[in-house]
């Protein structure tokens, strides 16, 4: 008698569901994801374009920037603008609520800085 070769039914079952909820969980999180790249990025750009301007210019600049990238979550309100060794250091922080079913939700906070690495980097 020859051995059986393959996967049982039940364990295909198994795996598909968990790829279909790893897919879905994937599909909500990652512009999340990428919309906090893009607001890191237009920090960056922004504490590289601010060297002497004041505070309020700063704002302006982050404000240009975020029109631009159509960022919503991150307003030039919200920036944390500090100066460390003659370097402008422009910082965030926000939490996102992602929806995923029903009544449960997933919660990330992110933060960045223009000044080298943060945490969870």
């Amino acid at each position: 008698m020859k051995n059986q070769r393959g996967i049982a039914l039940a364990s295909f079952i198994f795996w598909g569901i968990v790829l279909v909820i790893l897919a879905m969980l994937t599909i909500k999180v990652m512009p999340e994801v990428i919309d906090y790249y893009k607001i890191k990025k237009s920090v960056k750009s922004t504490a590289i374009n601010s060297s002497g301007k004041t505070v309020q210019e700063i704002r302006a600049i982050y404000g240009k920037y975020a029109e631009v990238e159509n960022i919503q979550e991150i307003t030039p309100a919200d920036l944390d603008i500090t100066k460390e060794s003659g370097d402008v250091v422009i910082s965030f922080a926000y939490e996102q609520r992602i929806p995923l079913v029903n009544n449960v939700t997933l919660l990330i906070k992110f933060e960045g800085s223009s000044a080298g690495h943060e945490k969870g980097e």
